[in-house]
């Protein structure tokens, strides 16, 4: 998650109550994330310090800039904490072809978690594992 957006705090104050993500492709997590899992959070270059737990999935094909307008304005109090649509998110929602937004609750800070990001690329920011042990990194002494 960009940290300038300040999205980890809505998150921990129950603000922020959907992740949503936006692709010109269908990837991860498109038709991977499903109501149960456990979502693991973090900002981009940091570490993992929250963590809740999956309650829906709504994913949209999206016909125009227009059409991710209208979707976002319908979700934007849940996933932003706000009613109107700051302009960097208008701009980052613009010229995209899918939507996912996913609903979440239970809600609780984690210890602090490192994880290893090999085999999924290294601008990949949603990670679809079984485990959140399997990308743990091992410290080093």
């Amino acid at each position: 998650m960009k940290k300038e957006w300040g999205l980890l705090p809505k998150i921990l104050s129950g603000v922020k109550k959907v992740e949503s993500r936006w692709y010109k492709f269908k990837i991860a997590p498109w038709n991977k994330v499903k109501k149960g899992d456990i979502l693991y959070f973090k900002d981009s270059g940091g570490q993992v310090t929250v963590k809740a737990k999956v309650t829906d999935v709504h994913q949209y094909f999206i016909e125009s800039d227009r059409h991710a307008l209208e979707i976002m304005q319908k979700y934007a109090k849940l996933d932003l904490g706000v009613t109107d649509i700051p302009i960097p998110i208008k701009n980052y929602i613009k010229n995209k072809k899918f939507a996912i937004f996913v609903f979440f609750t239970d809600v609780k800070k984690t210890n602090p978690i490192n994880i290893n990001k090999t085999g999924f690329g290294l601008q990949s920011a949603w990670l679809c594992v079984k485990n959140i042990e399997s990308i743990k990194k091992i410290a080093l002494l």
